[in-house]
């Protein structure tokens, strides 16, 4: 009897979502400090389709002499466990795997992650709902660690506050006492209000700080007032420092910890989870498609 074998979705010459193939990995048993999970569900986010398109191997991030994993990050059942984890087989968990530059990812039947990574799913919480809160609340959570707590009566301005990180930094940063103001399309102005911020569709400069959520760059950074602070998302293109302006970039980890508390708090129902569409695997070429259309708020959500 042969070794046992899952599906998962790969890229090997990145051209967009046609060079996506779906192949057969060995199972692998989880080591020390290991968990092998069963995925339920897989959101398709942006940064994927610079994986799929080759963007991210054209800036020397990805090197992987074979294939490509993709996927970020996930929910499922705990199937097995290394020696020294505490989680039983069953358990439903949630995490994100870091990095650009790996053969394996969540697009997958299953998946082996340092137990550190996870966070156990609240009951109530629905798994396909829970997978899409590690990646982009993570980052979220991460942009307001840089932002810091506010000066009194400190004005932020989020770039992209409708999206899938915006929408998360909005109730976080109103956490540390920002005065948070929402910059999206006229069409998103109930869901920035409902968060608890204020609401544009154009901004003029002058913010104590800015949270670029949405990758304008030097755009964003010309909003910032003199001596501010700016926090991308794009750690490798980070704009040019001046007017003594502090310049930060996220760059998201993996924290079971603080995953933890954002899965509670989405459950809670104190921060947004929404979900576009549910697609099994084999779909995954045109969920790619329609996320690179743009305009959908909230994810393609892959059910392996």
């Amino acid at each position: 009897m042969g070794t046992p074998t899952f599906r998962a979705a790969v890229v090997r010459t990145p051209t967009g979502p046609d060079s996506i193939e779906i192949i057969d990995v060995a199972q692998r048993e989880p080591e020390p400090g290991e968990v092998r999970v069963d995925v339920t569900a897989a959101p398709v986010n942006p940064a994927d389709l610079g994986v799929v398109g080759g963007f991210f191997h054209s800036l020397g991030l990805i090197n992987q002499p074979h294939h490509t994993g993709l996927g970020w990050d996930f929910a499922g059942v705990v199937a097995a466990t290394g020696p020294g984890v505490d989680l039983t087989v069953g358990t439903r968990v949630a995490g994100l795997v870091g990095g650009f530059d790996r053969d394996f990812g969540t697009y997958a039947e299953q998946l082996v992650v340092p137990v550190s990574d996870l966070a156990v799913v609240p009951d109530g919480l629905d798994l396909t709902a829970a997978a899409t809160v590690p990646l982009n609340g993570q980052t979220a959570a991460q942009i307001v660690d840089l932002l810091g707590d506010a000066p009194d009566g400190g004005r932020l301005l989020v770039t992209g506050a409708a999206g899938a990180v915006g929408g998360y930094v909005v109730p976080l940063a109103r956490d540390r006492g920002w005065r948070v103001t929402g910059l999206a399309r006229a069409g998103d102005e109930k869901f920035v209000r409902d968060l608890g911020a204020d609401f544009t569709t154009a901004a003029e400069p002058g913010w104590d700080a800015v949270a670029d959520a949405a990758g304008w760059q030097e755009q964003g950074f010309a909003l910032v007032r003199d001596g501010g602070v700016f926090v991308g998302v794009r750690p490798n293109a980070l704009p040019a420092a001046e007017r003594g302006v502090t310049v930060r970039a996220v760059d998201v980890r993996p924290d079971g910890a603080r995953l933890a508390g954002l899965l509670a708090r989405t459950a809670a129902g104190e921060l947004p989870a929404r979900v576009h569409a549910v697609v099994p695997l084999d779909q995954v070429a045109d969920a790619h498609r329609a996320v690179a259309e743009g305009g959908v708020r909230g994810r393609y959500v892959l059910r392996p």
